[in-house]
């Protein structure tokens, strides 16, 4: 027999050792929700994301604050898993469109194709794949110059990217150091700290993680090579005050990733220029859902839609943020910091 010939064995699937393996990879009855979804549903009952899945907060929520009606425009401005996407999109039809945006090239991918085999018509849902920075350009785009009926903007990050260790955004497995939304596009987070100053990485862990040791922290790892997440985790654990327990220096890490992700990805000048164009993208009586993650991005929101009240430009909003309820941060903890403010245009 020509080694042509030599059939390849059949290798076995790896069992799928313990409740919740810790290695993503691992994960395989997680990552394939349609086989396994007593596997999921487990999961999910433990309070925990699937790996590869996003939970989306406040559906409930939102979809009642924006009432989406048969025939109108949506727009979905992080589509992320499509949680909300979904919801939307079935809410519009008979008639109606969802535009749904996101600047991530791997995930845009594939909830697009999960959105599409739930079945609707192909004119139905639109997909771009950019940063909602560019909201005003997308809508002209489809034609819609005078803007949409209905706008989602959920400012988190997909736990898509937190759980994926290639990906690089969080500390708690081994990956590149990353963190770019788009992998395709700018410098990570290693290229930023090799070239960055202590004094400007002093003000970025300060004004974007409110970071009470920023400077000791910045000095250390400003203009220093750190490839792998761990490395950087380790290096900040290292030069906090030795008076610091466990919980205290994990949730100093965990600002200095978020202060970082922000950075990479300058989420705070892209949210300046969506909320610049925002009025601008609402028809007469549309109705705009935002949901923040951030006292900075809370913070521009708010300021937006009471300015906005106050010159006429919104007929509504409401003063207090809608957090989720005990019962949905139980069952999902990453809701838990997540804030909702909405407004309806004049």
């Amino acid at each position: 027999m020509s080694d042509a010939e030599v059939p390849t064995p059949h290798r076995r699937r790896p069992r799928y050792s313990g409740k919740n393996p810790r290695r993503f990879e691992d994960k395989y009855k997680e990552l394939n929700p349609q086989r396994y979804a007593e596997t999921i549903a487990k999961v999910r009952a433990s309070g925990k994301t699937p790996a590869g899945q996003h939970v989306p907060i406040l559906l409930e929520e939102i979809m009642q604050i924006l009432s989406p009606q048969p025939g109108d425009r949506a727009v979905d401005c992080t589509l992320g898993f499509g949680g909300h996407a979904g919801a939307l999109l079935k809410a519009v039809q008979p008639g109606g469109t969802l535009l749904a945006l996101d600047q991530d090239p791997i995930e845009i991918v594939r909830a697009e194709a999960r959105l599409r085999s739930a079945g609707c018509e192909d004119s139905a849902l639109v997909v771009r794949r950019m940063n909602f920075a560019g909201l005003s350009r997308a809508l002209a785009e489809v034609g819609w110059s005078d803007g949409a009926d209905v706008l989602l903007a959920d400012l988190g990050c997909s736990s898509m990217q937190f759980d994926n260790p290639a990906r690089g955004f969080s500390f708690k497995h081994e990956g590149p150091l990353d963190m770019r939304m788009n992998p395709q596009r700018g410098v990570s987070a290693r290229e930023l700290l090799h070239g960055i100053s202590p004094e400007k990485l002093t003000v970025i862990l300060t004004e974007n993680a409110d970071e009470p040791h920023a400077k000791v922290i910045a000095q250390a790892l400003a203009e220093t090579d750190h490839a792998t997440t761990r490395s950087l985790a380790e290096a900040v654990r290292r030069v906090l005050p030795h008076r610091l327990g466990e919980e205290d220096r994990d949730a100093a890490v965990r600002r200095v990733f978020q202060a970082l992700r922000i950075a990479v990805n300058e989420e705070f000048t892209a949210l300046d220029t969506f909320l610049r164009q925002l009025p601008a993208c609402l028809r007469p009586g549309a109705r705009v859902a935002i949901l923040t993650f951030h006292s900075g991005e809370d913070r521009r929101v708010k300021l937006l839609f009471r300015e906005g009240l106050r010159s006429g430009l919104f007929s509504a909003t409401n003063d207090e943020v809608i957090r989720p309820t005990s019962q949905e941060s139980r069952s999902n903890p990453r809701a838990a910091p997540a804030k909702l403010r909405w407004a309806v245009k004049a």
